[in-house]
């Protein structure tokens, strides 16, 4: 079998800046990285003949003694780790070249869309990879969050209330310096970057959004009013940058006067961070 030429086929003059293939800390976590660059978590799906499929990923690997970057998918089946070469790529940025390697892998058969189980009452694949993504904890956003965090010396409890007599669990507790992080999904929060309305049952699901958003109004007020900050993430930011953030807040929230007012909490919206 004759492998893909792709794009790139001259000799480059230079080398590639490092931002057309190189992950930066501050970007995107990988997941919501290859997410954005297939056009949905769906679309990573590598069929594996037997009624089976992978999640793939794609890695950019820069090969110096010709000056290009080419692209590889990498996916686990059975333990171990497959990877296949997809094409030569040469966009700007890290971002680009990610959209095109997704592009011909799915021209070339390389990468499918994941069909929907006999069983399964989602409307579309899309609609059933956030589902299954909606976790009450422990999702990868959070964890990727809480490793940052732990690596600056923060100790926090996790999935708990901030104020034990009333209902409403943060994602992360600083009890010590009364904050509350919040990591919320970009679909059951509404993002405004990257909420897409449902087409099936539209007026149920966005009465849901809706009640969403207007509960997190809510638990911000309470919280506030009980001199807590509150901090929300959305999932697609970066962890290091949030976890830069909310080390400044609880830096400084440790640092006030004991008898500080109870009304000079701060608080930071969806998407500040």
């Amino acid at each position: 079998m004759t492998r893909p030429t792709g794009r790139a086929t001259h000799w480059k003059q230079n080398l590639p800046p490092e931002r057309a293939y190189k992950r930066r800390a501050s970007s995107a976590a990988p997941t919501a990285e290859q997410d954005r660059a297939a056009g949905g978590r769906e679309r990573r799906s590598i069929d594996l003949s037997d009624g089976r499929y992978a999640r793939a990923s794609v890695a950019l690997k820069l090969y110096r003694r010709t000056r290009r970057i080419r692209a590889y998918l990498r996916w686990s089946q059975d333990g171990s780790t497959h990877e296949r070469y997809v094409c030569e790529v040469d966009h700007a940025t890290r971002g680009q070249n990610l959209a095109e390697a997704w592009r011909q892998a799915h021209e070339l058969g390389l990468a499918c869309v994941e069909p929907l189980p006999a069983s399964s009452k989602a409307s579309s694949t899309s609609v059933r990879a956030v589902m299954r993504a909606n976790r009450g904890k422990d999702t990868g956003p959070e964890l990727a969050l809480r490793k940052s965090l732990y690596q600056r010396g923060l100790r926090y409890r996790v999935d708990t209330r901030p104020i034990p007599e009333i209902r409403r669990r943060a994602d992360l507790v600083f009890p010590g310096a009364r904050v509350a992080v919040f990591v919320d999904g970009c679909y059951w929060h509404g993002c405004p970057d990257h909420y897409r309305p449902a087409t099936k049952n539209a007026e149920f699901w966005q009465d849901k959004i809706e009640g969403n958003k207007d509960r997190d109004r809510e638990t911000n007020e309470i919280l506030r009013t009980a001199d807590w900050t509150v901090i929300r993430v959305w999932e697609h930011e970066a962890p290091e940058t949030a976890a830069e953030t909310i080390a400044e807040v609880v830096q400084a929230r440790r640092a006030r006067p004991r008898n500080a007012s109870a009304t000079s909490g701060t608080l930071a919206t969806p998407g500040t961070v």
